[in-house]
Formats: C-alpha cells, structure tokens, sequence
C-alpha cells in the first residue's frame, strides 16, 4: 500500500473473478472476529472493512490488497 486509506475511499481489490470494487467503511485498528474469522489488526497494521459494490457484501482487506481508484 503506498497511499493512506481512510473511510470513505473507493477502493478495488482482487478476487477468483477479477477486479471488484467497493468503499471503505471502517478502519480496524484492534485484533476482532468477522464472519468466522479472527483478524490481528493493529494500529500499526490496520485492516479495512469494505462493502462491495456489485453485491453490497462486507468484507475485511489487508491495506495492500487494497487500491484506491475513482468511483466509477
């Protein structure tokens, strides 16, 4: 990751099926548990829950799996 995401940002990220697209809307900055997975996020070490686009489903990315895009 190379620029600093903040909630609000469009962001694209790859999948099994290509590019999907989403926004930001939270950043998680303490170890927690999301859809049957535990994730050891820090301050140091963020994670970001993201809200696809195309299906309106939450999901939590590393930072460097994300890239901030333009919405389209």
């Amino acid at each position: 990751m190379t620029e600093k995401l903040k909630k609000g940002d469009h962001v694209e990220w790859k999948t099994s099926g290509g590019k999907t697209e989403g926004d930001i809307k939270e950043i998680i900055t303490e170890p927690t548990d999301f859809k049957g997975h535990h994730f050891e996020a820090s301050k140091e070490n963020p994670e970001y829950l993201v809200e696809s686009s195309k299906s309106g489903k939450d999901a939590i990315h590393k930072g460097e799996q994300l890239k901030k895009t333009k919405e389209k």
